[in-house]
């Protein structure tokens, strides 16, 4: 995709720039709200420790509860259920009343659940505790986003979002190797009552550094490009439940959410399973070239984000450098594909990990692609919109993928779907997220 060059700051932003509250990111603040960024990646990151650990947990608590596999699948499933329920009225929530307290009242209620698990001793006490988890979990994503929307220019939040989503990679990676000490070293119980009361330390620094409701904190709009996009948006301008249902940008951003999320649950759920089949790996190696691919992908995340930042720095148009990284990621994504074309087992290995990173590409930008669409007082209801079709592709793939492997004995076909919801989720960013059918700003 072509990336447009736009004039550099000071043309098109000189009307404007009097007016315009110097940016978070400098001067004093700046350390303030990098500081924040990490905290906020240090939370998802104990969201995804608290996610995961039931998976670690699990066969000594069937033995225990005489569960048997479909029991065990609903306990695992039980936590999409609420998270993906919530999304939306989360997005509200934060919107309505900033990122400060609902995220706290959150982890308040996902520590205490995680930490409540220990109690369980029936399938029906440890669904209510997934699904309290779930509810506490699901202001996450768009309280974090939002305050990326409203303390970070363009030019540093493709930064901000990539060390963001960095915490989703990091979250398992840690989760599982944690988690699998302390129950060896302590049982189930105390697992997670440690990970779950742990979790509370999480709240001093953020009472610290977040001090007020971002709702009167002054936005920070796209730099340097030719649009009109963000001009004049601040944080209570907002976009009605019409406008967003009429907004080819809303449902194309859901659609190539789902679409990369498909390959993201796919990897998470079936790409062990995809290594041992195929290529007879030992659990030693499944977990290197598992922890590889998702560390792999965490770093070009991040390294995306900042690449496409110093791209708009420049004075390049911010929505066509965010799509044209957005689709390289799903581009290098669809080289999975290669693993069915080629009988050499190195090449298919290579591909298999490589098509994961290559995904990373993707991954800052076409979420802060939505934070440079949407108006910013609507950004955690979108983001909410956006992060339930991402839990939906967390239903479809495992589900999808294993009705496929039982129908034709092999990984040939899921592979070839993978492919398949790639070019669609390209084809929605081409062809629906785009700047003239950005859903129009009212003042709230």
């Amino acid at each position: 995709m072509d990336v447009e060059h736009r004039s550099p700051i000071g043309t098109a932003t000189t009307a404007s720039a009097a007016t315009r509250p110097p940016s978070v990111t400098h001067g004093a603040n700046s350390a303030v709200a990098w500081a924040v960024v990490g905290l906020l990646t240090l939370g998802m990151i104990n969201a995804y420790i608290d996610r995961v650990n039931l998976s670690i947990a699990l066969p000594e608590m069937t033995s225990a509860f005489d569960l048997g596999p479909t029991a065990a699948g609903v306990a695992l499933s039980a936590f999409f259920w609420s998270y993906a329920l919530f999304q939306i009225p989360a997005g509200l929530l934060v919107d309505r009343y900033g990122v400060r307290k609902p995220y706290l009242y959150g982890l308040v209620l996902w520590s205490l659940a995680a930490a409540g698990t220990s109690l369980t001793t029936t399938l029906g006490w440890l669904v209510a505790m997934r699904l309290l988890l779930g509810v506490g979990e699901s202001v996450v994503t768009p309280a974090s986003m939002r305050y990326i929307r409203v303390h970070f220019d363009e030019r540093r939040r493709g930064l901000a979002v990539g060390l963001l989503m960095t915490g989703t990679k990091i979250g398992p990676a840690i989760g599982f190797p944690v988690a699998s000490f302390l129950m060896l070293t302590y049982g189930w119980q105390l697992m997670f009552i440690i990970l779950g009361i742990g979790g509370l330390l999480w709240l001093m620094p953020w009472l610290w550094l977040v001090k007020t409701d971002d709702r009167a904190a002054s936005p920070r709009e796209p730099y340097a490009s030719g649009s009109a996009i963000g001009s004049a948006q601040t944080p209570s301008q907002t976009v009605g439940w019409r406008e967003m249902g009429r907004s080819p940008v809303i449902w194309g951003t859901a659609l190539g959410t789902f679409c990369y999320m498909y390959f993201v649950y796919y990897c998470m759920t079936w790409m062990p399973s995809y290594f041992q089949e195929v290529y007879d790996m030992s659990l030693s190696e499944i977990g290197w070239y598992s922890g590889v691919s998702f560390a792999g992908m965490a770093a070009v995340g991040a390294l995306g984000g900042w690449a496409a930042d110093r791209f708009i720095s420049r004075g390049f148009d911010a929505v066509n450098v965010r799509k044209a990284f957005t689709l390289t990621g799903f581009a290098l994504a669809a080289t999975q594909t290669v693993g069915v074309m080629t009988d050499s087992p190195p090449l298919m290995l290579f591909f298999a990990v490589f098509s994961l990173c290559g995904l990373g590409l993707a991954t800052a930008n076409y979420w802060a692609l939505t934070q440079t669409l949407i108006p910013g007082g609507s950004i955690g209801m979108v983001v909410g919109f956006q992060n339930t079709a991402a839990n939906l592709a967390g239903v479809a793939a495992p589900w999808l993928t294993g009705w496929m492997v039982a129908q034709t004995g092999s990984f040939d076909a899921p592979i070839k779907a993978i492919g398949v919801w790639l070019i669609v989720g390209a084809a929605a960013y081409v062809f629906l997220v785009r700047e003239k059918y950005a859903p129009k700003a009212r003042n709230s």
